[in-house]
């Protein structure tokens, strides 16, 4: 392909105008799956008094760590049903309306909804989720050397949509009524749908029925250039291609420790800032906060909107009606976060929302993904075994600033008054950690997996995320246990010894991996 063409094709941003359509179709599901995850554990253990269910923060936790587990485990079915019958396109769409008929349910506020909400989440996260990351993959298979790149602008919508879903879903079910934060996950999930639906022509002919992509194999020149990847792949010696399922396997391995100490945000760092940090502000604390949340909140929405502008240029005449859609979303997104600024400011005493600080992880992604996606395109670009540990170290670091922070909280403690420094360096660290480590994952199954089983074998990484999410749930239940035989720090030292260690191995097997990748960076 020539200079000129690729001027054309990657004419937004350094980058295809379909990964931006993918970027804002993941953004509306994140916008849906955290701001529900913000909530779940804060809506199951409130009072009753106030709208909650009561329950203990073990229960709650274990059946968090269920279902976030859960929704990572059913891509292996997903990937494998689009693969063989559907394509990836459909699946997406069918995964994105059991999604948006699962938080309706969830709205509902009845036991019965709830399990079936979550179910129905779980089913539709299966197909949505590899499918659509395996779309990312296929519109970049004759491009190699840019999809580390685009994986981690994709993963900046990822973040962009737990950033916004955390705040709106998080807020309004705190400050507001519960059904309306799960009920508002649901809207932008529907729309999400119509907008990805409306859009799939833009995709060239990644992500059809098999059958129906048989059939333009000979009109498209790039998927000729991608069917001769798939034949190079099939060439390649049954011990190369050994050796690099191997090195997949090692890295699913140690994701496992990683997302287990991770996916503590979602629930025992959830429980550390609703009743272990000081959440109340006054006077010119309050102030400074207003204002801070008010310059966090609108400039990464700016620069958001300030894609999607850059994206309607490209695609409006092509796509209007996805891009019509996708504009009227990003209307009403625009009028929440007025109303929701404009409330905080009338206030005289300001309550910071447990929730929010789970934006800090998407704030900081949004702020360093680019920098990292450069990053990966330099001479600096580390192997795959020095990015992994370097996440888990810097993840270990995170938490070994919340078990400094709690040190001074006394044992069995049911609430204290924390600062609220120790959660924001923690989430700091653990982006940092995260950056290193999931984005590049992804791309790194995506090239060292031959092209026609690359659906299932994200299916596989997901089951890795699967126990790791489990053990999340698991180990978190156990807070109140470890606190009150022990103490607070004891159990945020868990979560730093773990990944440190194991961040250091990974580095020490860097040589054996470079040798078993074959050439793959």
């Amino acid at each position: 392909m020539t200079a000129q063409n690729d001027s054309k094709v990657f004419s937004l941003l350094g980058h295809k105008p379909s990964l931006f359509v993918l970027f804002f179709t993941e953004m509306w599901e994140r916008f849906s799956y955290y701001g529900m995850r913000a909530l779940f554990v804060l809506f199951l253990t409130s009072e009753i008094v106030n709208g909650g269910w009561a329950w203990s923060n073990e229960d709650a936790l274990k059946l968090y760590g269920w279902y976030t587990g859960l929704v990572y485990l059913t891509p292996i079915l997903g990937g494998f049903i689009a693969d063989k019958f559907m394509g990836y396109r459909k699946a997406v769409a069918l995964g994105a309306l059991f999604m948006t008929l699962g938080h309706a349910a969830m709205a509902l506020e009845t036991p019965v909804f709830l399990y079936a909400g979550l179910a129905c989440l779980i089913i539709g996260n299966g197909l949505f989720k590899p499918n659509l990351t395996s779309i990312v993959s296929g519109l970049y298979d004759a491009h190699e050397e840019k999809k580390d790149g685009a994986y981690t602008i994709y993963y900046m919508g990822v973040n962009a949509g737990a950033f916004l879903g955390i705040m709106l879903c998080g807020y309004i079910g705190e400050k507001v009524s519960w059904s309306y934060g799960f009920g508002l996950a649901g809207i932008f999930m529907f729309l999400g749908m119509l907008q990805f639906w409306f859009g799939r022509s833009i995709f060239e002919s990644v992500g059809l029925v098999p059958k129906e992509k048989l059939a333009l194999d000979d009109i498209d020149d790039e998927l000729e250039d991608h069917a001769e990847e798939v034949v190079d792949q099939i060439k390649v010696s049954s011990k190369v291609t050994k050796d690099r399922y191997i090195v997949v396997g090692i890295l699913a391995f140690f994701t496992v420790f990683f997302w287990a100490a991770f996916e503590q945000a979602g629930g025992s760092m959830t429980i550390f800032a609703n009743k272990y940090t000081n959440r109340i502000l006054t006077g010119d604390s309050a102030l400074i906060f207003k204002i801070v949340d008010t310059a966090i909140t609108l400039i990464p929405l700016l620069i958001i909107t300030w894609v999607l502008y850059k994206l309607f240029i490209q695609t409006f005449k092509k796509i209007s009606l996805s891009n019509s859609i996708l504009g009227c979303s990003f209307v009403i997104i625009w009028i929440i976060v007025l109303w929701k600024l404009n409330r905080e400011f009338a206030a005289d005493t300001t309550e910071v929302p447990a929730s929010w600080f789970g934006i800090l992880n998407s704030l900081f992604i949004i702020s360093f993904a680019p920098m990292f996606s450069k990053l990966w395109e330099s001479k600096y670009n580390p192997s795959a075994a020095v990015k992994f540990g370097l996440g888990l170290i810097l993840l270990g670091f995170g938490f070994a600033l919340l078990a400094f922070g709690s040190i001074a909280i006394p044992q069995g403690a049911e609430t204290a008054s924390v600062s609220m420094m120790w959660l924001i360096l923690a989430y700091l660290f653990h982006t940092l950690g995260e950056l290193f480590l999931s984005p590049v994952g992804l791309s790194y199954v995506s090239k060292l997996v031959p092209a026609k089983l690359i659906g299932v074998m994200f299916g596989v990484w997901y089951l890795a995320i699967f126990l790791g999410n489990w053990s999340a749930g698991q180990l978190g239940g156990m807070i109140d246990q470890i606190t009150a035989n022990y103490s607070l720090t004891t159990f945020f030292l868990i979560f730093t010894v773990v990944p440190i260690g194991a961040g250091g191995l990974m580095i020490a097997l860097n040589p054996l991996l470079k040798k078993l990748m074959h050439g793959v960076r």
